[in-house]
């Protein structure tokens, strides 16, 4: 069976398809609630607001716009359900939303973890690094690395235009390089 295509799942869900629904909740279930723990830090409030999410779509199905991939409109979206739950619930901290909002996403261990043990060590020492990194970089590296998204998806999703995403991007990979470098030295 060939993939369905992001348009196609959308007209097929707009139009009251519950398969359509089915397989986008399935697809992208998983990764939201990744995005949504990293920025709630908290597991039954994301758990909560991404069925009142998905129950929305469902609902507003017939209003949505036409979309040709799907990842950016649904990351963008939950966000914002998501930091205006906590706002309502008064659990974050900041209260304007009105300019660019980055989700200081903290990586573990076990999200870099493998069998082997020294790979443990190393994982360690990348979480580490990668929780210095400024908010807006932990969030692009999240989004890129550990959901898969295309730049073009994540300028959409951080609401900042496609080269900022890739300068970024850039800047922490060199970051991280050259805190590696500076360990090497030391050992």
């Amino acid at each position: 069976m060939e993939k369905l295509t992001d348009k196609f799942i959308w007209k097929s869900l707009k139009e009251g398809n519950l398969n359509a629904f089915s397989v986008l909740f399935e697809s992208y279930y998983p990764k939201l609630h990744s995005y949504g723990l990293k920025i709630s830090q908290n597991v039954a409030v994301t758990e909560d607001t991404l069925q009142d999410f998905f129950v929305y779509i469902y609902e507003h199905r017939e209003n949505l716009s036409d979309l040709d991939t799907i990842a950016p409109y649904l990351f963008t979206s939950y966000k914002r359900f998501l930091l205006k739950v906590m706002k309502k619930n008064a659990q974050l901290k900041h209260t304007d939303f009105s300019n660019e909002v980055f989700v200081d996403v903290q990586f573990t261990p076990e999200e870099l973890m493998t069998n082997q043990e020294t790979e443990s060590f190393k994982n360690k020492n990348l979480s580490t690094l990668l929780n210095k990194l400024p908010k807006r970089q932990k969030e692009a590296i999240y989004l890129k690395y550990y959901s898969g998204l295309k730049a073009s998806e994540i300028s959409e999703i951080m609401e900042i235009n496609y080269q900022s995403v890739v300068n970024t991007l850039h800047k922490a990979i060199k970051s991280l390089k050259e805190d590696v470098s500076i360990i090497k030295l030391f050992r």
